[in-house]
């Protein structure tokens, strides 16, 4: 039976992992969503100057996309 809990504790410990590394990476892409919403903003009110005026909110978000992808618990426990 010991070996069974012990089991029974890497499973439940493994489940938690996962549950948080899930979480940061939704945290991460809703981080990524804010600045997208910024940027549209920006655009909208700067107008033709939206290229000089919001640069540092598209360098921002295009490296967000690249870095903060949501990843499933099949990638993670692989």
């Amino acid at each position: 039976m010991p070996v069974d809990e012990a089991r029974l504790a890497e499973l439940q410990r493994q489940l938690k992992q996962r549950d948080e590394i899930i979480r940061e990476s939704w945290v991460k892409t809703m981080e990524a969503r804010i600045v997208r919403d910024n940027l549209q903003k920006c655009y909208r009110i700067e107008g033709v100057n939206h290229l000089e005026s919001c640069k540092h909110l598209a360098d921002r978000y295009i490296t967000m996309i690249k870095e903060n992808r949501v990843k499933g618990y099949k990638h993670i426990d692989v």
